[in-house]
C-alpha cells in the first residue's frame, strides 16, 4: 500500500472506532456482546466479536508495526461501521442488537 493510502485508512479507522482498547475489551466480555452477530459455523464466536478482539490488538499496536493484513482489516472495519450506521433503526437504540453489533466493531453510535 502506498503511504497516502495508508494514511487515509488510518484516519478513517480512527474516526470509525470511537471506543478505546480498554473500553472495547470490557464490552467484549459482556453477555450482550456475545449475543449478536453471525457465526460462520452456526456456533462459537461471531465474526463481529472476533473482529472486536482484533481491533483491540490494532488499537494497542504502534502504527509502524501494522501489517498489510492489519490495514485490510482496518478498511473492513470502516466499511462495516459506515454500512451499519446507514441502517440505523428508528427510536431509542440503547439496548438494540444493532448497537451491540456496532459496539463489537469498536463503534458506539450513542457517542456520535
Amino acid at each position: 500500500m502506498l503511504g497516502e493510502e495508508l494514511q487515509r485508512i488510518t484516519l478513517q479507522f480512527q474516526e470509525a472506532v470511537n471506543l478505546d482498547a480498554d473500553e472495547l475489551e470490557a464490552w467484549l466480555e459482556t453477555e450482550e456482546s456475545r449475543s449478536v452477530g453471525s457465526r460462520p459455523d452456526g456456533r462459537g464466536e461471531s465474526v463481529g466479536h472476533a473482529s472486536g478482539r482484533r481491533i483491540v490488538r490494532l488499537l494497542r499496536t504502534r502504527e509502524h508495526h501494522l501489517s498489510d493484513a492489519d490495514r485490510r482489516h482496518m478498511r473492513k472495519v470502516v466499511g462495516y461501521v459506515h454500512r451499519h450506521l446507514a441502517q440505523r433503526p428508528a427510536g431509542d437504540v440503547t439496548h438494540t442488537r444493532w448497537r451491540y453489533s456496532l459496539l463489537n466493531w469498536g463503534h458506539d453510535p450513542l457517542l456520535d
